[in-house]
């Protein structure tokens, strides 16, 4: 048989057959005098049986253990391991599809989804007391970040944190005045007079829950780019308070930040 016979009669491409040539699945035929390659019924039952392999999900390493005459695993250890592969994907599968249909049963989507669901109420909850702010926008879209890097402990704590603040009328009040302020410094200078005062409402904001023992670190590769994303008055305004706020938690009475 030449090469597009045996690939037609087994179901696959001429360019698959030179490709498990290629990987030492398929050994090389003779060569006839004109110089074809001369494809025996051999050839053809490794063939298929490389096909069926890889159709049951085997990789090609595999089936060179296989395949091979002193294979050190066996067809039925493959297999069993291949089943439990599967399974394990079914599982991912399974909890994919869970968490899909809490997502579409929460009705319509935030802008920053997906998002579990219940960050998602959180924000279907806050989103409309602070309609109109490019900085609620912001910290909507950092506490999307958040909750997909944290590990479970600390998602959770966010969560916790963040919907006792949204129960609150008085955190919002301060989340209002906290987002207004940052959003009429968009356009100023670090050195702006507003800075100031916008760290000090932002620093009473801050929980005591999210404070580090040893103050915050804004070489910290995720404070560096938060900070690139805000304007440079808000940036300082941001830095500014995270070193109030420490400072004040260690009983620093000055308050004042490098």
């Amino acid at each position: 048989m030449r090469i597009g016979e045996l690939a037609a009669a087994v179901g696959v491409t001429t360019r698959t057959v030179r490709h498990y040539h290629h990987q030492g699945l398929l050994p090389e035929p003779d060569r006839l005098s004109n110089g074809y390659r001369d494809y025996t019924l051999r050839h053809a039952v490794v063939l298929a049986r490389i096909r069926r392999l890889t159709e049951l999900g085997l990789g090609l390493a595999e089936v060179r253990d296989v395949l091979a005459d002193d294979a050190g695993k066996d067809l039925v250890e493959v297999l069993t391991e291949l089943d439990a592969d599967l399974a394990r994907q079914e599982a991912g599968i399974r909890e994919r599809r869970q968490r899909l249909r809490a997502l579409l049963e929460t009705g319509e989507l935030p802008a920053e989804g997906p998002v579990s669901p219940e960050l998602a109420a959180l924000f279907a909850a806050t989103a409309p007391r602070f309609a109109g702010s490019p900085m609620a926008a912001k910290d909507r879209e950092v506490f999307a970040l958040l909750e997909t890097v944290a590990d479970p402990a600390a998602r959770e704590r966010l969560m916790s944190l963040a919907g006792a603040m949204a129960g609150s009328p008085q955190a919002t009040a301060g989340a209002h005045e906290v987002y207004a302020l940052l959003d009429a410094l968009a356009d100023a200078r670090p050195d702006d007079p507003r800075v100031a005062e916008a760290a000090r409402v932002i620093a009473a904001a801050v929980p005591a829950d999210v404070l580090p023992e040893h103050g915050f670190d804004h070489g910290d590769s995720f404070l560096r780019a938060l900070y690139a994303d805000l304007a440079p008055a808000q940036a300082a305004a941001i830095r500014r308070a995270l070193d109030l706020a420490s400072t004040v938690a260690t009983g620093d009475a000055t308050g004042e930040g490098p």
